[in-house]
């Protein structure tokens, strides 16, 4: 297994995860307007070594899923399920959704770090959607569960994260005021992203019937 693809393949899954406007990317964004790029920068380190440990066991319990086709079966179906639904929630909350001004709080200086650490270990999606997305991957062939494979795949997520989060900070201040940014489309954001993994879902059911 090429460990290069592996890498960037871990990549690309988490950007796609961190590209809806959310509370990480948006507090990096904010932290970054207020105290800086370099604060911006540390609490996004704290946020990716969070989210290397969460990809991490994400792949493990993939790993032990992966010897389990029964319920690797079952639980594509379960997710396909879901993922249409939260697509379908979050189109139509989008297209009822009203603006409104909200009021960022003043956070202190310190411990940006551990600031960012402390989020990222509140969000707890990273670990079913890699799970499931290493399970996806593994079973078009793209990785294996070896070590090696595992570790370079989480690298690439963390440092996907890294990469997303760094765009928020450097850019945010000239997408501010645009309608990227709104609660509006947030949602539109992550009800065409779930879409798109709920179609992966599909195709990968449909390869196996």
């Amino acid at each position: 297994m090429n460990i290069t693809v592996v890498f960037f393949l871990g990549l690309f899954v988490a950007l796609i995860g961190v590209i809806p406007p959310g509370l990480l990317n948006m507090t990096a964004a904010r932290i970054s307007l207020k105290e800086g790029a370099g604060r911006g920068i540390m609490f996004s380190t704290g946020v990716c070594i969070i989210v290397f440990v969460q990809t991490y066991i994400a792949a493990i319990f993939a790993r032990y899923l992966s010897n389990r086709p029964d319920i690797v079966e079952i639980l594509q179906r379960v997710a396909f399920v879901i993922f249409v639904l939260i697509t379908i929630y979050f189109l139509v909350l989008a297209s009822k959704q009203k603006e409104a001004k909200v009021e960022t709080e003043i956070k202190s200086k310190h411990g940006r770090l551990l600031h960012g650490m402390l989020l990222s270990a509140l969000n707890v999606f990273p670990i079913p959607y890699q799970a499931y997305m290493t399970i996806t991957l593994a079973s078009f062939g793209w990785m294996d569960f070896q070590r090696t494979s595992i570790v370079t795949y989480v690298t690439g997520a963390a440092m996907g994260t890294f990469v997303m989060l760094y765009f928020y900070i450097f850019f945010f201040d000239k997408i501010k005021d645009k309608n990227f940014t709104s609660q509006k489309s947030m949602n539109y954001s992550i009800g065409i992203i779930t879409g798109l993994v709920a179609l992966i879902t599909f195709i990968n059911i449909l390869r196996e019937l």
